[in-house]
């Protein structure tokens, strides 16, 4: 792999082993309300608890990642609807599979991440 001026460690590559399938599972949740109710208000507490794992996300995963100027977290004031969830949840998706894609890379005949640790 070429070197990157950039590379995560591995204390954010173990973050986002965790907090990749839980955004997939989020989405995965929230597209199946949306089909329910496209326009209908999420709950505080589901406003509560999504955010809490995208802000995770931001500030553990992605914190030096370009993407991070776009990902917005839920407004929890104004409860917004199943569909926006939807949007934001799909764009921290294609963040993370953003990530793997960059810093998960065949090595010889294996696939790894390279880290700082593990340049």
């Amino acid at each position: 792999m070429k070197k990157d001026i950039y590379l995560p460690t591995g204390l954010q590559v173990q973050k986002y082993e965790m907090l990749q399938p839980m955004v997939i599972s989020a989405l995965n949740e929230m597209k199946e309300f949306s089909k329910k109710k496209q326009d209908g208000p999420l709950n505080p507490l589901k406003v509560k608890l999504i955010n809490r794992l995208l802000n995770e996300v931001k500030e553990e995963v992605l914190i030096d990642d370009p993407s991070i100027e776009y990902l917005d977290l839920l407004d929890d004031e104004t409860l917004p609807q199943n569909s926006d969830a939807v949007l934001i949840l799909g764009q921290y998706q294609a963040a993370l599979k953003q990530f793997k894609s960059k810093y998960y890379k065949r090595d010889g005949y294996t696939q790894r991440w390279y880290t700082k640790e593990k340049p």
